[in-house]
């Protein structure tokens, strides 16, 4: 660099450190793959997050430094076989996802297992991640938020995309009426067990079970939406418990009236009943009477 002052080599230096570290970054990338990605966005952001905070799983930002590759592999390919031979790092995970198991992903070869390693890493070493957090607004819940989520739980009002109400499937405390469907499981806790907003947000915008997610997937819901639906469920959360019982105790009600109308309908037929046979018998009575008196005039 000889002929050139030292403000230009300075700025000669600082211009090939940064063409190198460009070069460095974007060589992990060469791993990643776009069916990696929409792997992982399909399977694994309801649950987890690169850079981006513990969902319902741990944030997955620099795993490849926390455990070894080998056991990753195949924690990934079978999760249940692995905390149930009792593996402590596994068991670990378990209790800070407050018993929450990770399935086992249709799909998940070593290979598959590998690539979305790699897009681990890849997506690790970026400022930020594009599986960094969810769109979910974090102001404070109102009572119009309340409101407009109980419309939705409820379906009264209906969700943009068509998807089907949540009170067709689950109930949730607080949500009054019949306290909701019984086909999925109850919501009460759900804020508490999946980490509050974010971990339920998530979820919510790409729900990760069998039957939710080939519904949603076509129908998804909207942020907006998620958000009056966060407000239901913060509400039931403070409570601490099912509203099972209520729900029990509604329909147990509701058994016992259709009950007593059964009843008395019942009983108000069978007392007409009883009424035209006795008339009946007192007629044919009155007949006979009258013929044995006539009989014995004739005598």
């Amino acid at each position: 660099m000889s002929g050139k002052t030292p403000e230009q080599r300075t700025a000669i230096c600082k211009l090939l450190v940064s063409t190198l570290w460009v070069l460095l970054l974007s060589l992990p990338l060469s791993g990643q793959t776009p069916e990696a990605v929409g792997f992982f966005r399909q399977n694994c952001v309801s649950c987890h997050t690169i850079g981006g905070g513990r969902l319902t799983g741990p944030d997955l930002k620099n795993v490849t430094q926390r455990k070894d590759r080998a056991w990753l592999v195949q924690f990934l390919q079978d999760p249940k076989a692995i905390i149930a031979s009792g593996d402590p790092y596994a068991l670990k995970l378990q209790q800070e996802a407050r018993g929450v198991v990770m399935p086992t992903i249709s799909g998940m070869t070593r290979e598959q297992a590998e690539a979305l390693l790699n897009m681990i890493e890849a997506e690790s070493r970026l400022p930020k991640s594009q599986f960094a957090g969810s769109p979910i607004s974090d102001r404070p819940f109102t009572a119009a938020d309340l409101a407009e989520g109980r419309s939705l739980f409820w379906g009264t009002k209906r969700l943009r995309n068509g998807g089907p109400a949540c009170a067709s499937c689950h109930t949730v405390n607080g949500i009054g009426g019949m306290g909701g469907g019984q086909l999925g499981p109850d919501l009460s806790l759900v804020y508490e067990r999946l980490n509050g907003r974010k971990g339920v947000g998530t979820w919510l915008l790409n729900p990760a079970s069998p039957t939710m997610r080939p519904i949603f997937a076509k129908q998804p819901l909207q942020p907006d939406e998620i958000f009056s639906l966060l407000a239901v469920f913060e509400q039931a959360a403070p409570k601490g418990e099912s509203d099972e019982s209520a729900g029990s105790f509604n329909f147990l009600l509701l058994g016992m009236g259709g009950a007593s109308i059964a009843l008395v309908t019942l009983g108000a037929a069978w007392k007409g009943r009883f009424r035209g046979v006795r008339r009946s018998l007192v007629r044919r009575d009155g007949s006979r009477t009258a013929s044995t008196a006539q009989d014995r005039g004739e005598e």
